[in-house]
């Protein structure tokens, strides 16, 4: 695939075309997750590199701002999906990728799913609270039985991540 023939919004400056499909792969990746763009395309370029990148390599290979590139290492590092590299001898930071999966599963586990239920149990109890209150028996019952069920896959997820973590550590 011609980089040319690609949508303008989907070209990133310097890249083959086969780094291009690679960049594009994670960012696909990323969509999925709902997680912005920039990250798919700051880890997509780390992953395909063989050397370390600095901030402004990332800026001016992939046509992002400066802004949008520094926001996305620093999710990627608290995600422990980049780490610093070593450098050529400049003042510059260098980032590469971890490419460890359970790293990568165990970082946005622990970063993105666990916040979610941990602040998901505390609403929950709060929508039971307002459900209880509800003068309409049968309405109370029905949204009731609603919450009880999300409660229930909560404490499903909860009981499958950790397995899912050390299934993918292998």
């Amino acid at each position: 695939m011609d980089l040319s023939s690609q949508p303008p919004e989907n070209q990133s400056q310097g890249l083959t075309s086969l780094q291009q499909q690679v960049v594009d792969f994670f960012i696909d990746g990323v969509r999925v997750l709902g997680l912005p763009r920039s990250l798919g395309e700051i880890y997509g370029l780390l992953y395909v590199s063989r050397a370390p990148l600095s901030l402004d390599d990332l800026v001016k290979t992939l046509g992002i701002s400066k802004g949008s590139a520094s926001q996305g290492l620093k999710t990627l590092r608290t995600l422990g999906a980049v780490r610093e590299a070593p450098g050529n001898g400049d003042r510059r930071t260098y980032y590469e990728p971890a490419i460890e999966l359970k790293r990568l599963v165990g970082g946005f586990i622990r970063e993105q799913i666990r916040p979610h239920i941990e602040s998901g149990h505390s609403k929950l109890q709060a929508l039971s609270d307002k459900a209880a209150s509800i003068p309409d028996p049968d309405e109370r019952e029905f949204l009731t039985d609603r919450l009880e069920r999300l409660e229930a896959w909560m404490k499903r997820g909860g009981q499958v991540l950790p397995m899912l973590q050390k299934i993918l550590g292998q």
